[in-house]
């Protein structure tokens, strides 16, 4: 759930590497940190999310009468802790995890997806469903999030909407597009946005700054939390005060830290999401990222670190630190959720973890699961727990996790069916 090459890095060499793709039939581009010093851009899934061209739900039923609330366990938000796990609920996921099925009781806030915006400083409302059962299903995840005592965010942007937000938050388009944004949090029922920007260029840090702090002026008592970039071992100076100044309007920042690695040029092998391990050929992991933002300033009251409920397929190597060297392997796809991993993946490969960077992953000599992988990187019930502490050994706020749907194993008895979030909740809540 978080910005392209800088012109005063000087020159390098970036490697536009193709991974089969995405949701429903269409390649979506995002943007990653760079290997010799900017971002480089890469067909990924979504980080925050892209539209799928054909999105894959069964559409929620139309009624004249007022949606009912779903029926579920409601547990007031922990009055113990300040510490928030946020779990992004995606339109187009809508059919692998149903409404009333949310443990409400492992999570602080429901990050609903999303609206979208338009160069005109409108907004797109179908959270990639369609114009009429995207409000429902929205205003529905917001009353469920409600009866359970937990917040709803309305999630704003994602991966492809760049042109969009640079209309719409320009000098012209700006203050329009603060009261559609309000308009539609009010009209579904939320309690705050979540800015998913991607990338920030350099040209955007005003208008971005500009766009949350009139958000934050407009509604004092709305909550704000934007999602940000994992960062570069190699070039920490990437992350600058910049991102500590627009803080101040918000109240979370979350650092997307998951899908760390890729066949990117001068890099081995590497994890998914390790915590620590950063070094010149595999230059990131949690604990660097999240120590810079708070060298920078941001503080760690307000500072998340993220969990993917999904993983990355690498072909033709085996283990993570392997040299990638005249080698095309990787592939991130959007089948590789943690729910087909354990069902489709798990059962015919090794099981390991790096015990020093606390990060798992499957590895065996022969091609495994439909996508033929011989190393498997992704998230597991141990490598949370670590997370979750890490984030209180080190006095970080959070966790936000891209997406709830992906791990939600359906065909596993009741009760067992969402190990991810058991563990979330015993990690960061308990």
């Amino acid at each position: 759930m978080s910005d392209m090459k800088r012109n005063n890095i000087g020159v390098f060499v970036i490697v536009l590497v193709t991974l089969f793709a995405c949701a429903a039939g269409g390649d979506k581009l995002v943007f990653l940190p760079g290997l010799t010093g900017g971002q480089f851009t890469a067909t990924l899934p979504p980080t925050h999310t892209a539209i799928p061209s054909t999105p894959t739900m069964t559409p929620l039923a139309l009624s004249a009468t007022p949606l009912p609330i779903p029926s579920v366990t409601s547990t007031p938000t922990p009055s113990s802790s300040a510490r928030w796990v946020d779990a992004y609920y995606v339109g187009y996921e809508q059919g692998l995890l149903p409404i009333n099925e949310i443990d409400f009781s492992a999570l602080t806030h429901l990050m609903v997806g999303r609206i979208t915006p338009l160069s005109d400083g409108s907004v797109n409302t179908t959270f990639d469903i369609d114009t009429t059962n995207g409000p429902i299903f929205a205003k529905a995840a917001a009353q469920a999030a409600h009866a359970a005592g937990r917040k709803a965010i309305l999630m704003l942007g994602g991966a492809g909407e760049h042109a969009g937000f640079v209309g719409a938050a320009s000098d012209q388009h700006r203050a329009a597009f603060v009261q559609n944004i309000l308009a539609r949090m009010d009209e579904y029922g939320y309690d705050g946005i979540d800015m998913d920007w991607e990338p920030v260029d350099a040209a955007d840090r005003a208008p971005l700054k500009s766009l949350i702090h009139d958000l934050r002026i407009a509604r004092p008592n709305m909550l704000l939390t934007m999602p940000v970039g994992f960062v570069n071992a190699n070039f920490p100076g990437e992350v600058d005060a910049y991102y500590a100044e627009i803080a101040q309007d918000l109240d979370q920042m979350n650092i997307m830290t998951y899908g760390m690695s890729g066949n990117y040029d001068g890099w081995d092998t590497w994890h998914f999401s390790p915590l620590f391990g950063e070094a010149p050929t595999h230059p990131v992991s949690i604990d660097h990222s999240a120590k810079r933002y708070a060298e920078i300033g941001v503080p760690k009251a307000k500072l998340g670190i993220g969990a993917g409920f999904y993983g990355t397929c690498w072909r033709n190597v085996t283990q993570p630190g392997e040299s990638l060297t005249g080698k095309n392997v990787s592939v991130t796809e959007n089948d590789m959720s943690y729910a087909a991993i354990v069902g489709n993946y798990l059962p015919h490969a090794t099981a390991n973890i790096d015990a020093t960077n606390k990060a798992p992953y499957l590895s065996a000599s022969t091609a495994f699961g439909p996508n033929n992988c011989n190393f498997v990187g992704y998230d597991n019930e141990a490598s949370i727990a670590a997370k979750g502490a890490y984030v209180r050994a080190q006095g970080l706020s959070g966790v936000i996790i891209w997406t709830i749907g992906m791990g939600h194993i359906a065909s596993a008895p009741v009760g067992q069916r969402d190990p991810l979030m058991d563990a979330i909740k015993v990690g960061f809540l308990d």
